[in-house]
């Protein structure tokens, strides 16, 4: 009988690092660990070594989950991540250990982690969106990790979804998706709301600058039943379909799974409906995801086994 391999998972987060040890299923076989993420990129190595030197003897391979654009080897960081320290771009996560390491960006394990073992588990081809300050995006078809000529595939926060320079985007450019469907885009949108709609003379939060808006006065209005909060949520949904619209026309999935901080405000069941009424391809389920804070470990553990 062949010996089961096992992977220690990583996920480097801007403030903390988290990490357990995954099967080829997607199943966390360990207690799940956390430690602060350090301030200086020899710290950070200094980290890993150390972690992986604790689970040294109980695994095969080494999985990272990381933010930003990894090269197409999987041994590097390639794009700025500006919430992990200078220089982390430089970091070769292959010289870790004397065992494979394995890195991918967060969003890529993300989608593995529900493909294997969470709400997309079953279906063949998986889109992900991750909406939360940004929007991030990932896509597995038949157990494979799409990840275009370099890599850097699924940029989808940043698909315009206007040709005429409507609003700029924290990037630089302007009318990305998720400069409109992002946690930041629905700051946006009540700004625009409160200079552009009746409806904020008598909301409740009339009193306040359009700039001094944020997204959490906007779902709580929602919850008081504000007419302005709602007709500027609305907006923002509908903003978040025309992109879902978009990308199930180009990648025909069969399950779309919606995760982030801002997934809990959206109605999933009315959105697939909505999808399915609109796209010109075969009809798609829209789920919420469920591994949320293990993903990276999961995902990261998982692609990392399928190396060896």
């Amino acid at each position: 009988m062949t010996k089961e391999k096992y992977a220690l998972g990583i996920d480097i987060g801007g403030t903390k690092i988290c990490y357990g040890i995954v099967d080829a299923s997607g199943n966390i076989i360990s207690d799940v660990k956390k430690t602060p993420t350090p301030k200086t990129v020899q710290e950070i190595k200094d980290t890993l070594k150390n972690i992986i030197d604790e689970n040294y003897d109980k695994i095969d391979v080494v999985g990272l989950s990381s933010a930003g654009a990894v090269n197409l080897e999987n041994t590097r960081v390639l794009s700025s991540t500006p919430n992990l320290p200078a220089g982390y771009n430089s970091i070769d996560f292959s010289t870790l250990s004397d065992k494979k390491v394995y890195v991918e960006n967060d969003a890529n394990c993300a989608v593995m982690a529900e493909y294997k073992n969470g709400a997309a588990k079953g279906f063949r081809t998986v889109l992900m969106i991750t909406i939360g300050t940004g929007i991030g995006g990932g896509v597995v078809s038949e157990g494979k990790l799409f990840r275009g000529s370099r890599g850097n595939a699924l940029e989808v926060g940043s698909m315009k979804i206007f040709a005429d320079k409507r609003q700029k985007c924290t990037c630089g450019r302007y009318d990305c998706w998720e400069s409109y469907a992002s946690g930041t885009g629905l700051r946006n949108c009540a700004i625009y709301g409160a200079k552009n709609y009746d409806e904020f003379k008598t909301s409740i939060f009339k009193d306040k600058s359009p700039d001094d808006l944020t997204t959490y006065d906007i779902t709580d209005g929602v919850e008081k039943n504000d007419a302005f909060c709602k007709r500027v949520f609305n907006q923002w949904i509908y903003y978040m379909f025309v992109g879902l619209v978009s990308l199930t026309d180009i990648f025909n999935p069969d399950c779309i799974v919606i995760s982030g901080g801002m997934c809990r405000f959206i109605d999933v069941e009315q959105m697939e409906k909505d999808i399915n009424k609109e796209t010109v391809v075969t009809d798609v389920k829209v789920k919420i995801a469920q591994t949320e804070n293990r993903a990276g470990m999961i995902g990261a553990g998982v692609l990392a086994l399928e190396q060896i």
